[in-house]
């Protein structure tokens, strides 16, 4: 091959690169700051020991939006979650809609207008916690965020006559940091002296049957209260990315059907193969307690074949602790930084 065939053919190989990545990011959309995704943000940073790290702005198609993973845009359809300045302590954030301006209605959904799920990057610290809404469109709630470390901040609501939406922004707790690896799958977690075992075998693009079992001290928990308008929620982040699922469970309280447990079933879709962290919270003795899960989901299976095999959904055994409003404590979770509710 000659030296002009040569530089030719690399020359093409350099088109080719960039023109997948450029694909990428018109699917993707660019990352930036997230103080740099909307109009008003303000200086996000003052008075507050918790401060922005950065997230992805969101310039692709509706379409686009439609088929992504909750929680990995910070900017979704025109709505956009941004943190906003608040005193040491407290959590505050807008969402502002199409127009640039705050939002100030939301429909309520499972019982509350705003859940605000908050995650370290490690997936060692979880809280789920409902704020406050101000008149002039902020969210305000005691400090969700526990030690030092990137903590994910998912915003779950439905502005009214907007779609359901699940918005996402990297928050820094600044302070050294403790990296822990995921745990490894097993087959039941603790909580406060439950234990919760997990039976299904998700495949990643399909709805998958996970049923959770609750027992204590060896015997079933069949009084279940309901929380939140429902006797389990669950939430799985993917490893890597923190790609969101919110699942409530078949059934709901009252209706002559579902019974308050042992058992709770959920119907969860994974977007694709990997490790994911679960969360289940669930309510029982004036208490709530969540159970932490590792879970392996499948290989995909190859067109016109059978699905490949793989592990049962499995979990990670794992005490919690019920923490009232405020920082949780720096001990909760798998050794981790934070864990609770509100």
């Amino acid at each position: 091959m000659n030296t002009a065939t040569k530089l030719s053919g690399f020359a093409l190989g350099l088109a080719a690169v960039f023109g997948a990545a450029y694909g990428v990011g018109q699917v993707a959309g660019p990352v930036a700051p997230a103080a740099e995704t909307r109009h008003d943000a303000g200086d996000p940073t003052h008075g507050s020991a918790a401060q922005p790290s950065g997230g992805g702005a969101h310039s692709s198609t509706d379409d686009d939006a439609a088929h992504l993973p909750g929680g990995l845009l910070v900017s979704d359809r025109g709505w956009t979650l941004a943190p906003v300045a608040a005193p040491a302590g407290e959590f505050a954030f807008r969402i502002t809609g199409p127009d640039g301006a705050p939002v100030t209605r939301y429909d309520v959904a499972h019982d509350k207008r705003m859940h605000l799920i908050v995650a370290r990057r490690d997936l060692s610290g979880f809280r789920h916690v409902h704020p406050e809404l101000a008149p002039d469109g902020t969210w305000r709630v005691a400090s969700p965020l526990g030690g030092p470390g990137v903590w994910r901040a998912f915003a779950d609501f439905t502005p009214t006559g907007g779609p359901a939406l699940t918005l996402g922004v990297d928050v820094t707790v600044p302070g050294p940091v403790d990296t822990r690896p995921l745990p490894e799958p097993a087959t039941s977690a603790t909580a406060d002296g439950y234990t919760v075992t997990l039976a299904g075998s998700p495949q990643p693009g399909r709805a998958t049957e996970l049923t959770l079992t609750v027992s204590r001290d060896g015997t079933p928990v069949t009084d279940l209260q309901p929380y939140l308008g429902a006797y389990g929620h669950l939430v799985a982040l993917r490893q890597g990315d923190l790609a969101y699922l919110h699942v409530h469970p078949e059934g709901a309280p009252g209706d002559g059907r579902t019974p308050a447990g042992p058992a709770v079933t959920f119907s969860a879709e994974f977007p694709s193969a990997g490790a994911y962290r679960l969360y289940l919270d669930f309510r029982h003795g004036e208490a709530v307690h969540t159970a932490e899960f590792t879970v392996v989901v499948g290989v995909p299976a190859a067109p016109g074949g059978p699905a490949t095999s793989a592990p049962a959904a499995t979990i990670s055994p794992t005490a919690t602790a019920p923490t009232a409003t405020g920082t949780p404590s720096a001990g909760a979770g798998h050794g981790v930084p934070g864990h609770g509710h509100d």
